[in-house]
């Protein structure tokens, strides 16, 4: 039996990051997952796929209708819906086979199969390849993120209704498409299929979509959708969805059936957290799936960690990674830190849309007293050049104190600009602070200095 310091169950975002830095404070590492390419659902089927195809179409929409501005005259523009989904695939081929070499720069040791706890110490691993291995390890971590979840009713067959798995790979563009959830999976895959020719309706069973962002920002996205021609029914609550003569139907309480070429279910994730031996070191996930950890991302069992998607919060990339990182630290050297306050999240739409801290709506329900500056894209040199003045920054900073406790935007490259407020944020910085920074011009990052400005009364360009 081989035996290591450190064994990580899944090599996604949170395991394979948390494997290297463990190898680089010198344990001995084994990294586990039952899909031959490295990188998780991140990298191989969400986030790196997703972003790829956001970008083609964009182009694709660009060239097609928005550069005639720019005296850029096309006679026409062709979709070659083949060679885009390609380009998708090998980046998606070119990342995780940098992973393995990451591996085997760091002295990774991967195993190909699904692995399960047999016991403390234990894990038990059935190979791809097959047969099985039992390793031991005086840690583990489980970094085995998180799956779909498909609502009662919704007969998911893979295909026609399927998951955002299924979505980034449609053979041909759907003349109509139905989304199940007006979060940011379904907005962002709802969005490619749409500037690609798709009927696009979004079905969301809150009272807005992308429920989880700043009002503000979440009325103002909308507008902008709708804009695009993107269709939304909220309050829409989805009681069954199902194939009928090869067509799509689905059926929304208090609503007339609904009919549609594809359905897109995207109504949240679960942990994938089923059937990897938590019982046999007895930890017993909640009804999500979900593992409960103290603050060094320890489960009831000594030496059983996790992080990511297993233990609820955020469900980002980046935010498992730096967990994993904190966790593996803090094994190694008994110093590993996590700051919450500070993890952006984005939404990449067209506009983007990003956040860091507190919404309004957070900080009116916890009675914290605030000011808030914005400064709109359109009063910006560099956003006039680009072409695209959609949107606004809004800084929220405490009122007497000053400190920045939140940062939103929607606009173009909001998902690079959201990067400064949260290292302010992460070095406990005022709006004066980020006000007082000298920013290059012409920029977008002029935007986040004049929106600093405006909570204080300062604004110079707006």
């Amino acid at each position: 039996m081989k035996t290591f310091d450190l064994v990580v169950l899944g090599a996604g975002p949170g395991g394979y990051v948390a494997a290297i830095r463990a190898a680089q404070l010198g344990l001995k590492v084994a990294c586990i997952d039952e899909n031959q390419q490295l990188g998780g659902t991140c990298l191989r089927v969400g986030c790196i796929p997703s972003k790829a195809l956001l970008q083609s179409s964009h182009l694709y929409h660009e060239a097609k209708d928005n550069l005639d501005s720019h005296g850029i005259g096309i006679k026409s523009v062709d979709l070659d819906l083949e060679k885009m989904l390609a380009r998708k695939d090998d980046i998606v081929n070119k990342l995780t086979g940098g992973i393995k070499m990451l591996f085997d720069r760091a002295k990774v040791t991967p195993i190909i199969g699904r692995g399960k706890m047999n016991g403390p110490g234990q894990v038990l691993v059935d190979l791809k390849e097959g047969g099985t291995e039992e390793v031991a390890a005086e840690n583990v971590l489980i970094a085995t993120g998180s799956v779909p979840m498909i609502l009662p009713g919704i007969e998911f067959d893979g295909d026609l209704i399927g998951d955002s798995t299924t979505a980034l790979s449609y053979p041909t563009v759907p003349k109509s498409l139905i989304v199940i959830g007006g979060g940011y999976i379904g907005l962002e895959l709802g969005s490619v299929w749409s500037r690609l020719g798709a009927d696009v309706t979004v079905l969301e069973g809150a009272d807005r979509v992308l429920p989880g962002l700043d009002g503000e920002i979440g009325k103002l996205a909308r507008r902008v959708f709708e804009k695009q021609g993107i269709k939304f029914l909220t309050n829409a609550w989805v009681e069954s969805a199902k194939v009928e003569n090869g067509n799509c139907v689905v059926h929304c309480k208090g609503m007339d059936p609904m009919m549609a070429d594809r359905v897109l279910v995207s109504t949240g994730r679960i942990a994938n957290t089923k059937d990897i031996g938590l019982d046999t070191v007895g930890v017993t996930p909640d009804k999500r799936g979900q593992i409960e950890v103290d603050k060094n991302f320890e489960t009831s069992a000594k030496g059983v960690f996790a992080v990511g998607d297993c233990i609820g919060g955020a469900m980002l990339a980046h935010k498992a990674s730096e967990e994993g990182v904190a966790c593996v630290e803090k094994i190694a050297t008994g110093v590993g830190e996590m700051h919450y306050g500070a993890i952006p999240a984005i939404v990449y739409t067209n506009p983007e849309i990003a956040s860091v801290g507190k919404t309004e709506e957070e900080l009116k329900a916890d009675g914290i007293p605030y000011l808030k500056g914005v400064c709109p894209f359109g009063a910006n040199g560099r956003a006039l050049a680009i072409g695209d003045t959609g949107g606004r920054i809004k800084v929220l900073a405490h009122k007497e104190t000053d400190r920045i406790l939140g940062v939103h935007a929607i606009g173009t490259q909001a998902g690079d600009l959201i990067a400064e407020a949260a290292v302010a944020m992460q070095f406990g910085a005022s709006s004066e602070d980020l006000a007082r920074c000298c920013h290059a011009h012409p920029t977008l990052s002029e935007i986040m200095k004049e929106a600093a400005l405006a909570v204080s009364g300062s604004a110079i360009h707006t």
